[in-house]
């Protein structure tokens, strides 16, 4: 299986190759989930450190839950509450987690650029679990491995990303990863959420709701992330809703076999209509969460082997 890195921090250092190497060994995990016996030994031996310096309930729970599963050593660190918050800085957080010899660590942090600089310091492999509005990697990739289940392919769709694209960098590493695999991506949102920058991606931008999800195979629906927003980018949810909130009407418009995606946590009544947010026919929030789990632990399986073998060879110490 082909998949050469060391680390995961972003999907702009992935080749369609290795998405596909890492979506396929998912699959075989999505079946081992599903056993009454959920249990690998493909981290035996290892040790995993969790630290978020942002608090994400799912998307921890969702890394541990794969950890211990592979039979990792498992330990979440409290960065809340840590020596971050009395000045320490990440060259001596670095510096203390190899003291640990940790084997695989998970990484969320506010500051783009924070989980690259904290890779290039530690001698273990590195998984970015969301850094400030740069990247979500594992959060593309179970997006993705729940579109080829549901749609049996992930080339060629038209793939509508809605709602809060400014500050979402689950909306900047699906829009890299898509258009690797040769998707037509449209953006839909108000002018004050859908920045230019992502003009040289080769994307369609719309700001008309309905005009955007003409057709499309996927509508995948951002969350207002209100605790990124320093001024007045809506009028009112009211409004945000009534323009750009997917309910039965809008959706109308997609294929009628459209489904329906939302990273959560969901908004409901702000970002889409929960009748629709439940609607087991057009839905598969539920089951990203399902691949969540199994997706993260096929990176850290690819990242485990690397690490090992690096390790044989004496590459990394």
């Amino acid at each position: 299986m082909s998949f050469a890195h060391t680390h995961l921090l972003g999907i702009e250092q992935l080749n369609p190759f290795d998405i596909t190497a890492l979506l396929d060994l998912a699959e075989s995990y999505v079946e081992l989930n599903r056993k009454s016996v959920k249990h690998s030994e493909a981290l035996r031996g290892l040790t995993q450190i969790n630290m978020f310096f942002e608090n994400s309930t799912r998307t921890q729970a969702s890394f541990e839950l794969a950890g211990k599963r592979l039979g990792a050593d498992v330990m979440n660190m409290s960065m809340q509450a840590s020596s971050i918050k009395k000045g320490e800085t990440l060259i001596d957080t670095a510096m203390t987690l190899n003291a640990m010899h940790p084997d695989l660590l998970v990484v969320r942090h506010p500051h783009s650029g924070a989980v690259d600089l904290l890779a290039q310091k530690v001698n273990c492999a590195v998984l970015n679990a969301g850094d400030g509005k740069h990247e979500h990697p594992t959060q593309a990739l179970l997006d993705a491995l729940t579109i080829r289940r549901a749609k049996g392919r992930l080339q060629r769709l038209n793939i509508a990303i809605c709602g809060d694209i400014a500050h979402s960098r689950v909306a900047r590493s699906n829009i890299l990863l898509l258009g690797k695999m040769e998707n037509r991506i449209r953006l839909i949102g108000p002018p004050t959420l859908l920045p230019s920058a992502f003009a040289e991606f080769g994307v369609e931008v719309y700001q008309d709701m309905k005009e955007g999800l003409q057709d499309v195979d996927v509508v995948m629906m951002l969350r207002l992330q209100k605790e990124r927003m320093d001024g007045g980018f809506i009028p009112s949810e009211r409004e945000y809703y009534h323009r750009y909130g997917l309910d039965a009407e809008k959706l109308a418009v997609a294929k009628p076999d459209a489904i329906v995606m939302h990273p959560g946590p969901m908004n409901r009544g702000v970002e889409i209509d929960g009748e629709i947010a439940d609607d087991i026919n057009r839905s598969v929030i539920q089951e990203q969460v399902e691949m969540g789990v199994a997706v993260r632990m096929a990176a850290m399986d690819l990242l485990a082997r690397n690490l090992r073998a690096k390790r044989e060879t004496g590459v990394m110490a």
